[in-house]
Parts: structure tokens; sequence; C-alpha cells
């Protein structure tokens, strides 16, 4: 037979063979090499054995799991109804776990309260909140039950272009790792965070921001007036010394900054750690300051204080048995913003002394917290009461190995998803799977204000749609670049599309569904870009994929421009305030890019002051905006300075506004200035706070 007429699977030179197998002594051929033991990759390896596949997983570390077994607890999702198959299962499994009294060590069962969306109800059969020592437990178990060959502490060999792979054409025969060591398959899936088998198998990727112009975007390249979520408060000196720009600016702003508005460059969002802290004693390591300890590192939190922040910065929930996960939160918190630009091409030693670096700041950042005498004493005396815990993870610290990689590489593949994916102006036409959650991009930079104050650049949090499907596409690189590689968690998407599906369990499901295509393309001896989508299709719902929302649909959150209403607008932006630091976009209709709320804490001490002059003296009608939800406050107190006194009144903001988003809370005269404070004073609820607008009474 001419090797042309050979069966596409064996394309290979024979030659490549003797020498692999000269090397390794001898050559074992697997359906399925995957390669990161991943939540993804182990959720496509159970999959493959599932449908009877021989299957290898090549981790790089001596732990599997990824994110998701490294300090992610607190399940980002977005509607946990988007979520099916192995997926689901994992979180069935977690469940189970807590079920059993046994199992619940530093606490009751009764004791404990999950919160946010991740709650579980009492009706539901999965549970989302887990400590990170549950998850590998549950994904080990997976791995011994279905008897699945995982070696560890084996990475890609990245010495130079094309060192980690064999391929022939298209085709990918074997990936090699840095040991010398080689691992043959039919078909192969890059489940890593990084992407790296898929960059040395020549596949096209993007690091960095697109251009809103590219995919006919709006939220994606830089995004300096959207950057209102996570912001340091106004006026915040940028200098070494305070008022002198001789001096120098304080670490880790950037010069350069920020960019021209929408356009692409190649900064990367900031990544942090989740810290599963514990406030038990004995089972607490508690914040040691680094050896490494810059305080310069932190004078911008200082700063940030000392100008008005009144929040502890960290988003906080708790997981079971006194633990929890922490994220970052806030203007200045967790995040090492602009420290990663290079971070997904750098070298393996590189890469571990960014990651190290991540972990003096947080260290330090998380020290400073508890024990600097310019932090308030609130904060010092909430979070000294928490630690590292001692029964997590290997490090004798208390601190994981896995930071929170939010983005890296991203293929530019057979497909690419973008906002308008997301927010249901183009449909996929083979969906795999479904994603639910906010587009939601961290910050990529600190930069100077064009008053010379320090600013965040990059949140973008734009939410309020629907579950919606993701194409089959975006997993597979271009059939002209590699013809059997699957792609489920560095995927083809625009910065922001990706920012909406880059959650632990979507990657789950896209690394089951991969798995699927991977084992029918081999059974078809196809190329996985060739697969025939019907039979995919009916496998991806009979292994329990959700392919198609059939809840209910939710409309975009939409953003009203102040300049298109009538009156006098004052937006929350150029409110006075005194917390109301959380912003959001998640429930429209809003002014502007957004809301801020008070994350229902901190009652009494948070308000929002809108002085609005008056153009000409008369009586005005004030109306307040805010956007309407079951979490809201029903006691929200508004207090109206007029020119007769001031007049208190009540807004239940669980009822929808008649003129959405504005409520009418009467009407007053007033002569040169209007005052409109609004607190969360004793109130049961989040209290919003969007924007004032006032109209010439009739």
């Amino acid at each position: 037979m001419k090797q042309s007429q050979l069966p596409f699977l064996f394309l290979f030179p024979i030659a490549i063979l003797l020498s692999a197998l000269e090397k390794t002594g001898g050559c074992e051929e697997y359906d399925v090499v995957i390669y990161g033991g991943t939540s993804a990759g182990i959720a496509a390896a159970v999959q493959v054995k599932r449908m009877g596949g021989t299957v290898l997983v090549v981790e790089p570390t001596n732990r599997i799991g990824g994110l998701t077994t490294g300090g992610l607890g607190q399940t980002d999702i977005g509607n946990k109804a988007a979520i099916g198959g192995i997926s689901r299962e994992f979180y069935q499994r977690i469940k189970k776990h807590y079920d059993d009294p046994k199992n619940w060590i530093w606490q009751k069962r009764s004791e404990y309260k999950s919160g946010g969306q991740s709650r579980t109800g009492a009706e539901e059969d999965t549970m989302w909140t887990f400590e990170p020592s549950v998850a590998l437990k549950v994904m080990n178990d997976l791995v011994k039950e279905n008897a699945i060959d995982v070696v560890y502490n084996e990475r890609l060999d990245r010495s130079a272009k094309n060192a980690g792979i064999v391929k022939k054409a298209n085709h990918l025969i074997a990936l090699k790792t840095d040991t010398g060591k080689l691992f043959f398959g039919k078909m192969f899936i890059d489940a890593t965070y990084e992407g790296d088998l898929l960059a040395s198998a020549g596949v096209s990727y993007i690091v960095g921001r697109e251009a809103n112009s590219q995919y006919n975007e709006t939220l994606s390249g830089v995004q300096t007036w959207r950057a209102t979520h996570h912001q340091l408060v106004s006026g915040v000196d940028p200098y070494l010394k305070k008022g002198d720009p001789n001096s120098g600016l304080l670490p880790n702003i950037d010069p350069n900054g920020p960019g021209e508005e929408g356009v692409a460059d190649n900064r990367v969002q900031a990544y942090c750690f989740r810290m599963c802290l514990t406030d038990d004693p004995k089972n607490q390591i508690p914040f040691n300051r680094p050896i490494e300890y810059d305080e310069k590192q932190y004078e911008l939190l200082f700063r940030n204080f000392e100008a008005g922040a009144k929040v502890i910065p960290w988003s906080f929930a708790a997981m079971p048995n006194r633990k929890t996960d922490v994220n970052n939160n806030r203007g200045f918190s967790t995040d090492f913003i602009g420290q990663n630009y290079e971070y997904p091409e750098a070298s393996y030693a590189d890469r571990e002394k960014i990651v190290e670096r991540h972990r003096i700041y947080q260290k330090g950042f998380m020290w400073t917290l508890a024990n600097h005498p310019r932090v308030p004493d609130f904060v010092r005396n909430e979070v000294s009461k928490w630690g590292m815990c001692k029964d997590e993870f290997d490090r004798t610290d208390g601190w994981q190995q896995q930071l929170y990689i939010r983005e890296a590489r991203r293929m530019i593949g057979d497909y690419v998803m973008t906002q308008n994916n997301c927010q249901g102006k183009t449909t996929a036409t083979r969906p795999i799977g479904l994603a639910a959650y906010t587009m939601d991009s961290h910050h990529v930079q600190r930069h100077l204000d064009p008053n010379g104050f320090v600013r965040n650049e990059g949140d973008v949090q734009v939410g309020g749609f629907s579950p919606y499907a993701i194409d089959y596409g975006t997993i597979l690189p271009k059939e002209d670049q590699c013809n059997n590689l699957v792609v489920p968690v560095c995927i083809s998407a625009s910065h922001m599309a990706f920012g909406s599906i880059r959650m632990e369990p979507v990657f789950m499901v896209l690394g089951q569904s991969g798995a699927i295509a991977a084992m029918q393309s081999i059974r078809a001896n196809c190329a996985v870009q060739k697969l025939d989508y019907t039979l995919l299709k009916d496998a991806l719902e009979k292994s329990g994929q959700r392919l198609v929302w059939t809840g209910k649909k939710r409309e975009t959150a939409i953003g009203i421009p102040s300049k298109s209403l009538k009156g006098i607008v004052v937006d929350d932006k150029d409110s006075i305030r005194v917390g109301f630091e959380t912003t959001s976009g998640s429930v429209g209709k809003y002014v502007e890019t957004g809301y801020r709320h008070d994350g229902d804490q901190g009652k009494g001490i948070q308000t929002a002051l809108f002085k609005v002059k008056i153009p000409k003296p008369g009586k005005y009608e004030v109306r307040i905006a805010y956007t309407a939800h079951d979490n809201r406050a029903s006691n929200v107190p508004i207090e109206i300075t007029h020119s007769g006194g001031r007049a208190t009144r009540m807004v239940n903001q669980k009822k929808k506004p008649k003129q959405a988003p504005f409520h009418s809370i009467g009407a007053f005269e007033f002569e040169k200035l209007a005052t409109i404070k609004i607190s969360n004073s004793a109130t049961d609820g989040y209290v919003i706070i969007d924007a004032v607008q006032l109209l010439p009474a009739k």
C-alpha cells in the first residue's frame, strides 16, 4: 500500500518512530494523550475511559485539578443549570462528601452558611463550595475509579521551537518532555492554562487584548472609561514623595499607560492566589512578614485608605470547616497588577520566579492588612483573626503552588467566540456546552489619569445575559495547522468572551466534549475538524451535556448614556462617597457603565452624596436610579436637602422602578444647589446607588 493510501492516523515516518523507541526503550500509543491534569484534563480523561479508550494524563506538577484543587473553592459559574455531564457529577460528589457528618472536622454542618451564587439550596444535589483538599480527593477518586494513567512532574520540552513535539505535516505523533520522555497518541488534548502544547504544535494564538474593531466588539482593548470596578479612591498620589514628580513613581505604575481607548495591547489581566484561610487557631498558620518585604509595594494601599477607602480589600467567601476562598476585591487587593505580562511566553524558570514574586507580594499584603499601623483598626482586627491552613497544601507556609492564571495564550482557531456570542447577537451553530458568567476581566495596568493621580485600568464586568452556546470550533485549531489536537482551556475566543467562558465548571464541560470529539474522530478515522457534528451532538447529549438553554431568557443589561436623559443627571461616579466601592453591571437598566453597591456590609458607615447645581430656581422632581432585585434592601434612606430644609424618604429597592431605572421620590423647591444623600444605615439588604435625575416639576 502506498503511503498516500495509508489510514489517516498512521501517516508518520518510520524513522521517527524507531528513534523514539531507541530513546524510550518501548512505545505505547494511547488513544488520547492529555497534557495538563487540570479540571478540564481530568474530565477529558474520565470521558475517554468511559468510551473504552486508552488515555494518559501528563501533568507538569505533582498535583492534579489545577485551580479547582488549588484554592478556587467558591465556584464561579453564573447559572448552575448551564452545567451538565462530568462537570456536574464532580459537584454532586462534593455534596455527597459533605453529606457525611464525619467530614465536618473543624465545625458542625449546621454552622456552615454558603453565600452568593455558590449557595447550595436545600433541593440541590450539587454543592459548589468546598475545601481544596476535598476537591483533590474527588479528582483522585475519579482517576482511581477509571484506572487513568497519570505521570507527574513531566513538563513539555520548550527548550527550542517545536522541541516538545513529534509532528508530520499537520499531524501530531508524540509529545516530548524536558526529561526526554516521549508519549505517543492518536489524539492530543492541551488542557493547560498556558497553552504550551498548542504553541509548540505551531497553532496560532494571541496574548493580550484585541482591538474592538477586530471582532466588532465594544469591551476589548484598553478600557479606561469602563474601569469603574475595583477602582482606587479618587485623588491617590502616585509619587514616591507625595506631590513630587521628580521623586519617581511608586512601584507597579505603568508610565506608558494607559493607551488609546479600545485599541489592542499585549498586556495581560492580573493574577493572584485564591487563598484558603481559617480562623481556627488549631489549624492556622499566622500571616508572617516575608523576608523580602518591601513597604513601598503597599504605599498605594495606605494612601487609598487615607483617601477614604472604608472596606476590607478582599472578596471573602466561606468554605466548609471554618475555611475561606479569598479573592481580589477593591482598588488595591490581592491582584499583582501589571506583573504578569511575560508569564504566558516565559521559560519554566522565569515562570517560577513570576509565581514566587506574586506569592511574596500577597504574603506581604496579608501581613500588612493584619499588622501595619497605617491600616485602619477595623481592617487589622478582622484580618488578623485569619491565617493559612495547616491541612490543605504541601508547603509548610500553607500556600499553594497554583497561581490563578486568569488568561495566558488564547488560540486563534476554527471559530472565534466574541462578545457578540455572549450577548446573543451571534449564536454558535455547533454547541458543545454552555457558558453563563458575566464578561469579566480583572485590571490590566495602573497608570496616571489626566489629573496626575493613580487609576486602575482593564476591569470590565458586563453581564445580564442568558447562558449561551460555545461552538465546537472554539476548541479546534485550524486544520492546516493541526488536525488531531483539542484545546478546551486556552480556547479560541476574544479577550472579553474568554472572560465569560473561563470558569472551572465550563472548562470541565469543554474537556469532556473535547474528549468525545477526539474518540469519535479516532473511530471515524478523520481529522477533528472533519467530524460529523450530528454524530458528536448525539454523543454529547447522551453524556449529559447541556447544549441549548431552555430556561428563562435574560436580555443583556443596558447602560444609558446620561447625555441622552432629560433634565439634570449626576452619575454615581461623580458622587462623593464613603464606601460604596463595589461596582456592577449585571442587572439593567442603569446609567452609564453600571452602578455601585454596599456589598450588604458596613451598615451605617457607607454614604453617597450627590450635589446637583440648579440652573434656575424652582420646583424639581427628584428621581433616584437603581436596579431592582430580591437581594436589595427594602428600606434605603434618602435624605434631600432643599430650600425649605431637609426631607427623608425610604425606598424599597426590591421593587422595580416605574420609570426604570428611575424612581420618583417627590418634588422639592431648590435655589442654587440640591443635595441628595443615600446611605446604608440599618438597611436590610444590598443598597444600590446609580444616578440622580432632577426634572422641572409640572
